[in-house]
């Protein structure tokens, strides 16, 4: 298991985006390739730029870009479903407000780990001790 793959926050936001692709899969027809294809895209960003931000995790401005991004993308995610709802393309209010919750939870994890980045970042340690092949 990689080390992103430990972190829960990664762990939910690639669970949810499993889920919300195939939720977009039953949507009608004239949605799954409008706001079906958006919400799976945004949903899918969420993990994807977590694992973008790790590799990227020496770098303090890089790691909390990605965190953002992935932060905002939770948010776009939400923002479809509430779209999606709100026009009866997913009419099940049960599903939506499991999903609503669970991207609320998953965007607080994420804005907690933004702010613990912003106060407590320091370089991995053994980013220190790397050494080249010459």
């Amino acid at each position: 298991m990689k080390g992103y793959q430990k972190l829960q926050v990664y762990q939910l936001a690639h669970e949810l985006a499993i889920r919300i692709h195939a939720i977009s899969m039953s949507l009608p027809q004239f949605e799954r390739y409008e706001e079906g294809s958006q919400i799976r895209r945004f949903s899918k960003s969420v993990s994807v730029n977590i694992v973008e931000e790790f590799a990227l995790r020496k770098y303090k401005n890089e790691y909390l870009h990605f965190l953002y991004r992935s932060y905002g993308s939770g948010e776009e995610t939400l923002e479809h479903l509430r779209y999606l709802f709100a026009t009866r393309s997913l009419k099940d209010r049960n599903v939506y407000e499991d999903f609503e919750n669970a991207y609320q939870k998953l965007n607080g994890m994420l804005f907690n780990f933004i702010m613990s980045i912003e106060k407590t970042f320091d370089k991995p340690a053994f980013l220190f001790n790397l050494k080249r092949d010459t």
